[in-house]
């Protein structure tokens, strides 16, 4: 697992029990706060790549294990990767996920050097996440990369009132171009939210570790990722 001198393990309270999990500094040492909410695979070596990327940006970042309740932290990357963590994800208490995330933001903005606010970045599982927990929190930004359970959740729509900008593959194997549609119809309609698609993209099109990255949209989404974070969470 690749490591670095500004990554911190702590355990996050809940009523439940323990909840492990990352952060990272910036250089500085203080900036704002980015919830980082994991794909299906959990706190994964890409998951810990994003975070780093984000540090280095100028925010502090905190990646909870949202597994956690199950026994999990991560699936490490193979042949069996991919089964080992859609079974992970069926066996995820939604409600209780979204408890824990939103918990974990409160607790983000007063970790030591968390200053001018606190953002959402999800990916894939943690796309849908991080918008659900945008709907019943106050964040100052959301980023949702192709949240997979974005769908089902469409009726929150109006309580996301964060900047938002979502990232949609047009070639995505699990969300069909026609519920990108559906979701984009929904989800915009305020002049701070950007709803971004990628021709040839399919799901997990930003994970290099997954045979379905694409380097160019890839690039494209994250570049837009930084701007879009710039201009609502500045870190500098």
């Amino acid at each position: 697992m690749p490591d670095n001198a500004n990554r911190e393990r702590l355990e996050l309270r809940t009523p439940d029990g323990s909840m492990p999990a990352h952060v990272w500094r910036p250089p500085s040492g203080t900036g704002p706060g980015i919830l980082l909410l994991q794909e299906i695979f959990g706190v994964s070596d890409y998951i810990i790549s994003r975070a780093e990327d984000l540090a280095d940006l100028g925010y502090v970042v905190l990646a909870p294990e949202i597994y956690w309740r199950i026994g999990a932290s991560r699936v490490e990357n193979g042949p069996d990767a991919l089964n080992q963590a859609f079974a992970l994800a069926q066996q995820v208490d939604w409600e209780a996920a979204v408890t824990d995330s939103a918990m974990a933001l409160e607790e983000l903005g007063r970790l030591p050097g968390v200053e001018r606010g606190t953002g959402i970045v999800g990916f894939c599982f943690g796309g849908a996440l991080a918008f659900n927990v945008a709907a019943v929190t106050d964040p100052d930004v959301l980023v949702s990369y192709y949240g997979s359970s974005l769908p089902s959740m469409l009726d929150l729509a109006a309580d996301v009132t964060a900047p938002s900008i979502y990232h949609f593959g047009l070639a995505d194997s699990y969300i069909e171009p026609a519920t990108v549609e559906l979701i984009e119809k929904a989800v915009t309609g305020r002049p701070d939210v950007r709803f971004e698609t990628y021709e040839g993209a399919d799901h997990a099109f930003d994970n290099p570790d997954f045979p379905m990255h694409h380097a160019q949209a890839s690039a494209l989404a994250w570049e837009r990722t930084v701007a879009f974070l710039a201009s609502h969470l500045p870190a500098g």
